[in-house]
């Protein structure tokens, strides 16, 4: 990553921008899918959810905003004042957006509602947490837990959601409960797959007998450098020189030919990975 690539990214403009379009996102799967069809999202928006289908007290997004004002507190104590700032921004504009939008997406099938609520809603979500703050609620108490504790941000999620819809069976239809949880299930995918969209780098090993001729090609040709690292042979015990190179899945391709180009007996070993921190690649994230 370049310099001014860097501090782009880690600007204010760039991250408003995703807060601003990912609650939007967000905003829209909830009001106008979620609340017609009565699921019960994951998190606090979902115990907002659920307080107004129980009552009809308020409304999810006012309730939402209350549920948060113990979790900024916390947020304002434990993590830094930007990530407390970016989170608010998120809360406050699913909450203003939840507001304004007077439609919705008529699906007729709950199967299908729950797909399209489940996407779009991890689609936002996973826009907000590319920025340096979050959605809010549940996740302030997640990152919390993680950074004092180490406690998997999954693992928190896992557990409130538990908790949260084993209270919906008592309350609710069962087959809404199920599809709310499968529309949170195709939510945390819909996450992972925005999160590791850009980020998703390819960590190759080559084993050849012309490992410097190999790297001189990488470093000239898709100008990324490479690692050289020292093994032996474990049945003859012969010294051996490992590259290790750390690319794209654009790149990918490219690298393999030139190593076959180069040796045809080489061996080229590729592992998915998707926290490559630091040198050129993704600065590390500190809210």
């Amino acid at each position: 990553m370049t310099e001014e690539k860097s501090k782009f990214v880690y600007s204010i403009f760039w991250n408003c921008g995703l807060i601003a379009i990912g609650s939007l996102i967000q905003a829209i799967a909830l009001k106008s899918i979620a609340i017609p069809h009565n699921f019960v999202p994951g998190g606090l928006f979902g115990v907002g959810s659920l307080i107004f289908y129980n009552t009809d007290w308020l409304n999810p997004g006012l309730l939402y905003v209350l549920l948060n004002v113990p979790m900024f507190v916390l947020g304002y104590i434990f993590i830094s004042r930007r990530f407390l700032w970016y989170s608010a921004l998120a809360m406050g504009l699913i909450s203003l957006y939840y507001q304004l939008i007077d439609f919705q997406i008529h699906i007729s099938s709950q199967l299908y509602a729950a797909l399209v609520f489940g996407v779009l809603l991890g689609l936002g979500a996973g826009m907000v947490l590319r920025s340096l703050g979050s959605n809010g609620g549940l996740d302030v108490a997640a990152v919390i837990l993680n950074q004092k504790y180490n406690i998997g941000v999954g693992k928190v999620y896992f557990a409130f959601n538990v908790l949260l819809f084993s209270l919906s069976f008592a309350s609710l239809d069962n087959d809404l409960v199920i599809a709310s949880m499968i529309a949170v299930f195709v939510c945390s995918w819909a996450v992972d797959y925005c999160l590791s969209l850009f980020n998703q780098r390819k960590l190759t090993f080559i084993i050849s007998e012309k490992p410097e001729e190999i790297a001189e090609q990488v470093m000239t040709h898709l100008k990324i450098g490479t690692t050289m690292l020292p093994a032996v042979g474990a049945y003859h015990k012969q010294q051996r020189t490992v590259l290790m190179v750390v690319t794209n899945n654009i790149q990918l391709k490219r690298l393999e030919e030139i190593v076959f180009t180069t040796d045809n007996y080489a061996l080229f070993i590729v592992e998915n990975t998707f926290s490559v921190l630091g040198s050129t690649f993704s600065r590390r994230k500190i809210y």
